[in-house]
């Protein structure tokens, strides 16, 4: 059918866009650039070389511009996504449940979980991360000790010109070292580190939520209008006018023809909900095992080439986080981070 396989780009389109801006957010050489850099190798063929170098210097300056440099792009993006949503949600969704008389919590339990997730988002937005200064370099080198093999001492930040304290990084798009660095966050436009990484987690799990609640309204809804209507005990007369009784594809033309809007946004929102699920899951399993982002990427890459300058090179270095003391005590650290007066009394 015409209508299914439009909505199935349509899916796919937005389930490729999503996983594309997960790919490209906060990496140096980004899955994206790699792309282009690989279809210009291609086009080059056949496009003219005076049109090659002003095409490759207009598309790296967009990319760096788009995904190297603090832009509130993202943030405008992140907010008129939810915008039309909740429109939609509001203009017809929460209309007809209320004719179905739904429970009013349940109709509200969205615009609660949204403003939650709209606070969580404001206080990582705008929070320091962890910024490491001169005056407080001093303090935060002792409030993790060096594995020797991640992070090791006497490493100086060759832009900062300090030397960096365990678990810390430099941020090429925020240009300063952040303390327990774990990622930039295009959709927040800053940093996750020590500082803010609680109300993170709780943004991308209310996040998650929220989305959940959309789709579970939707989904009931929709099931409320199929059952009331009586559709399922129809029979329709298919392209050569024989009479068939109604099935699920033709079920889903009929809601998709009957509710589109309504129909378009539950497919947003579903895959929404898959893509934070998966990315809520692995979030809560670094903050269980107390690492960031950064360290379990780096972690991926040890025990294969790297070594120490004093170990022998046929010593093989592997990697053992040091960092997780726990599941309880590992989650106190993401919602109240050490000091180095508590590290000392430890």
């Amino acid at each position: 059918m015409d209508f299914l396989t439009l909505f199935l780009v349509y899916l796919c389109f937005v389930l490729a866009v999503a996983a594309l801006l997960c790919l490209c957010s906060g990496r140096k050489e980004s899955f994206l650039a790699r792309s282009v850099n690989r279809a210009s190798q291609v086009l080059s063929l056949v496009i003219p070389p005076q049109l090659q170098r002003v095409t490759h210097r207009v598309t790296h300056r967009a990319l760096h511009s788009l995904f190297h440099t603090r832009s509130c792009l993202f943030v405008v993006l992140h907010i008129a996504l939810q915008a039309a949503v909740f429109g939609e949600y509001t203009w017809e969704v929460f209309g007809y449940c209320w004719e179905l008389q739904f429970h009013l919590l349940l109709l509200l339990l969205p615009y609660l979980l949204l403003a939650g997730n709209m606070g969580c988002f404001l206080l990582c937005s705008r929070a320091n991360p962890g910024i490491i200064t001169k005056s407080n370099h001093a303090s935060l080198v002792k409030v993790y000790a060096y594995d020797g093999v991640m992070f090791q001492r006497g490493t100086v930040c060759p832009t900062c010109t300090m030397e960096k304290p365990a678990r810390s990084k430099h941020c090429s798009v925020c240009r300063t070292c952040v303390h327990r660095f774990d990622h930039h966050c295009v959709w927040l436009n800053n940093c996750v580190g020590a500082s803010n990484a609680r109300w993170f987690l709780l943004y991308l799990l209310s996040l998650t939520a929220t989305a959940a609640a959309l789709a579970a309204l939707t989904v009931s809804l929709l099931i409320h209008v199929v059952l009331l209507s009586g559709v399922l005990h129809s029979t329709y007369l298919d392209a050569r006018g024989q009479q068939r009784p109604v099935e699920i594809p033709f079920l889903v033309q009929h809601l998709f023809l009957t509710f589109p809007r309504i129909v378009f946004m539950l497919g947003f929102v579903i895959l929404l909900t898959l893509v934070l699920g998966g990315y809520s899951a692995f979030s809560l399993y670094l903050a269980f095992t107390n690492q960031t982002t950064n360290e379990w990427c780096k972690s991926r890459r040890f025990g294969v080439s790297h070594h120490l300058s004093s170990q022998p090179p046929d010593r093989q270095l592997v990697y053992k986080n040091i960092y997780s003391k726990g599941i309880w005590r590992n989650l106190k650290e993401i919602f109240r981070p050490p000091t180095a007066l508590e590290r000392k009394k430890k």
